[in-house]
């Protein structure tokens, strides 16, 4: 289930996915992103599988400990290395003896072994050949003289916490990033509440109302799902506010996710809501 939204964000959001890797108490994900942040992809990819679990397996609160950790590598000298690291993490935790048998990683896609779009194979396969057969025992061969390397301390050394890479390729990101930064704004509940009423038309009574009202809760739903996006409210908070539980919270937040997916004209009403409550507001960056 989780490897199926992965790929429903992956069509959604346009980023490529190089390698991944879903262990029993952890999972890796190598990916490239594009216009939309990593911070979105993570917390809607997180949000739902989180709200999956609980409910297949009657649990409530958190599921994954703290926040997910970023590292952001300099592709043309890391990845390939990094896509087998990642790949033979079965092999060092002693679960397998041999990457092609585990699978939950991406390996078998890179060998042919599995049919879905869910890699990006072109870009590693090509460092190997432009034939893409040879590419595919290239690759093959590229990951089993990994075997014998074991834990690798350069990963997890990373400059500032944050990087993976030279101090050129570092000055270039921060230069990037204080351009193109992704910004939380500092906007208050009520003012998310009063500008959806509007652009939804729904009276704000009913989004304040303890009834147990269709229409009140679609829209407390909607507010829900911005405040999240806009200010990274937690849906403690957002329930809280509203006097409902987080279960129910999360619900309604869920279902106003899945209508922006398939409906251009209600998304592009939610984005004019989040336009018009950012307009002249306090930025800061979100944790």
């Amino acid at each position: 289930m989780f490897l199926s939204y992965l790929s429903d964000y992956k069509k959604r959001y346009g980023f490529h996915l190089y390698a991944y890797a879903l262990m029993r108490n952890h999972f890796h994900l190598l990916m490239e992103v594009g216009e939309i942040p990593l911070s979105r992809i993570m917390q809607s990819l997180l949000f739902r599988y989180t709200r999956y679990f609980n409910r297949r397996y009657r649990e409530v609160g958190h599921l994954f400990q703290g926040r997910y950790k970023a590292i952001l590598c300099d592709k043309d000298t890391y990845l390939l290395e990094l896509v087998r690291y990642i790949h033979l993490n079965p092999v060092r935790a002693g679960v397998v003896k041999e990457p092609e048998d585990y699978e939950w990683t991406g390996h078998l896609s890179y060998l042919g072994n599995r049919r879905d779009s869910l890699i990006d194979e072109g870009f590693v396969l090509g460092q190997f050949s432009d034939r893409r057969y040879l590419g595919r025992r290239g690759y093959h061969r590229f990951v089993w003289e990994g075997l014998s390397c074991g834990h690798e301390e350069k990963y997890y050394w990373v400059k500032d916490q944050r990087y993976l890479g030279e101090e050129s390729f570092i000055e270039r990101v921060e230069k990037e990033r204080e351009e193109t930064r992704s910004w939380a704004y500092e906007v208050p509940l009520e003012v998310i509440l009063e500008e959806t009423s509007v652009v939804m038309g729904i009276r704000r009574e009913k989004l304040y109302s303890a009834a147990r009202d269709r229409e009140g809760a679609w829209g407390r739903g909607v507010v829900g799902y911005l405040a999240r996006r806009i200010s990274g409210y937690r849906v403690k908070e957002i329930a809280d506010y509203f006097g409902r539980s987080s279960v129910t919270m999360s619900e309604g937040m869920k279902k106003v996710e899945g209508l922006e997916w398939r409906d251009k004209s209600f998304a592009k009403r939610l984005r004019l809501i989040e336009k018009n409550v950012i307009k002249g507001r306090r930025r800061k960056i979100p944790n």
